[in-house]
């Protein structure tokens, strides 16, 4: 994984993959990841008890259903958005029509947090794969 001293176009870098919810290793921050994702249809239900989860969406349309104190809720992020996953919060990402995701999370996070309902096949259950970008 290079990113720190090769700009890193993401668009190239998107193309470079076809495997949905199986997140790209693009570079790192200090002790955290930022991967590159592909959505489509639904993940499953999971949280992540110690740490907040980024989202940036590059492109598409993604939504996360959340639950929290109050209540199930969802919030709708069309691209150019980003929201933040407070941690313990259990949340299912999903997008109808196919998403390219941009996330911050510490290295070594699992896809599908520390609990979470059975993982469909569909579902990579994974800590990043390396992104492989041909020049």
């Amino acid at each position: 994984m290079d990113g720190v001293n090769t700009p890193l176009d993401l668009a190239t870098a998107f193309a470079a993959f076809d495997q949905t919810w199986s997140p790209r290793l693009a570079a790192e921050v200090n002790d955290y990841d930022i991967r590159l994702a592909k959505f489509a249809g639904e993940h499953v239900w999971h949280v992540h008890t110690d740490t907040d989860e980024f989202f940036l969406v590059v492109d598409g349309e993604i939504e996360i259903a959340l639950r929290e104190p109050a209540g199930e809720r969802t919030v709708t992020l069309p691209a150019g958005s980003l929201f933040v996953v407070p941690r313990g919060t259990y949340h299912k990402p999903s997008s109808r029509n196919g998403a390219q995701v941009l996330l911050v999370e510490p290295t070594g996070t699992l896809s599908v947090g520390d609990d979470h309902d059975e993982v469909p096949g569909h579902v990579d259950v994974t800590t990043g794969h390396a992104l492989e970008v041909t020049a």
